[in-house]
Parts: structure tokens; C-alpha cells; sequence
């Protein structure tokens, strides 16, 4: 659900059930998908201390998509796999990520960024940036 503020809350089964006026017993199913995508785009970073990071420099991201759903879509997906990938590849694919996302382009504000453009859907995001170097966004 699209908060006023504009950030993006999913709902619980719990709140879906109560939603549909079900009882939360008779909801047992819920549908998941990951899409893993592979994106090469150039960033720098603003830190308040000195870091080689704070330099012009590229990663070849490793961007892992998780959504799920009660209810499957009229086409029997919880989300197309090919329109998560243009949703986000699209948009951050060889670009310069600090022109693109307006904000400090850290892992962890690019998972953040990831689950808000996929929408209520999207519960978690991994974003790695090098092996060893990976951040997580969750939606409770």
C-alpha cells in the first residue's frame, strides 16, 4: 500500500485476510517470485569521512527482487519477470546512479529505492555490489 508520505507499506496476510473479510485461518496460500537481475552503472559516494568509495568508480550490481501475493494477477503471475526487469534495468543500466536516484547512492539506499519503484508487492531487496558487499531492504 502507497502511504501519504509516499513510501511503500505491503500488508501483512493478516491484513489482507481482514480486507477480504476472510478470517486469517482460511488463508493459507501465498504466492512468491524472485527476479535477479544484473546491472552496470558508475556512482560515487558523499561520506562524511575519506573513502576511495567518495571517487567516480563502477560496479557490476547484483539486484535480487523478491514479491509475493495472495492473488494471482489475470494472467496467473504475482508480477511479469520481464517487467521487473524493465522497471528497474531500464532505468539504472549503464547510467551514472547519482543522476538517476537523487539521493546517496549506497547499497542500501538502492535496495530501498528497488522496492519502492516495484510497489506493494515487493517485500525484500538484496542489492550487491561486489562479492562480499551486499545490503537488504525489507518491508514488514
Amino acid at each position: 500500500v502507497r502511504q501519504t508520505d509516499g513510501t511503500v507499506k505491503a500488508l501483512t496476510v493478516r491484513q489482507v485476510a481482514d480486507l477480504l473479510g476472510h478470517s486469517t485461518t482460511q488463508v493459507t496460500e501465498m504466492y512468491y517470485v524472485k527476479k535477479e537481475l544484473e546491472i552496470s552503472a558508475a556512482h560515487k559516494l558523499a561520506l562524511d569521512y575519506e573513502s576511495k568509495c567518495q571517487n567516480l568508480h563502477g560496479h557490476n550490481w547484483r539486484v535480487v527482487i523478491y514479491c509475493r501475493s495472495v492473488v494471482l494477477d489475470k494472467n496467473g503471475m504475482v508480477y511479469d519477470f520481464t517487467h521487473l526487469k524493465e522497471k528497474i534495468c531500464g532505468l539504472l543500466d549503464h547510467q551514472y546512479l547519482n543522476d538517476v536516484l537523487k539521493m546517496n547512492p549506497t547499497a542500501e539506499n538502492i535496495a530501498r529505492w528497488v522496492a519502492e519503484q516495484i510497489g506493494e508487492k515487493c517485500y525484500r531487496v538484496v542489492v550487491q555490489e561486489s562479492v562480499g558487499n551486499t545490503a537488504a531492504y525489507e518491508v514488514e
